[in-house]
């Protein structure tokens, strides 16, 4: 995994939103086939919903919901990263797009897991 301390840009929400275009992008370059249908469908609805669960985490009534937000985001850029890492091992789709995906997902879920360690120490 990417070491977290290294620099970022400063606008996670833009960057999620872009991670989930990239996919969308990719997952229409898919094979057509059952396979990667399916493997399709799961990352898409898992990198799509990091930005979503922080846009919906700006509204939280509290800390504690805003926390649970982020704690939601995480764990789906770690179920993308699983995803990415099958397609790349499938071979569903290969060349460097992958690789470049997977070094964005890793550094989206070093900056989700800080800002959740961050919430946490608030509590």
């Amino acid at each position: 995994m990417q070491n977290c301390n290294s620099k970022f840009k400063s606008d996670l929400l833009s960057r999620c939103y872009n991670f989930g275009l990239a996919i969308i992008d990719l997952t229409d370059k898919f094979p057509k086939k059952r396979s990667a249908w399916i493997i399709a469908d799961q990352i898409m609805r898992s990198a799509t919903s990091i930005g979503a669960n922080i846009t919906e985490g700006k509204a939280s009534s509290s800390r504690l919901e805003f926390k649970k937000f982020y704690e939601i985001a995480l764990k789906s850029a770690n179920e993308s990263l699983y995803w990415l890492n099958m397609i790349k091992d499938s071979s569903i789709f290969t060349g460097s797009r992958i690789d470049e995906l997977i070094k964005e997902n890793d550094e989206i879920c070093c900056m989700l897991a800080a800002g959740v360690i961050k919430l946490k120490k608030k509590n």
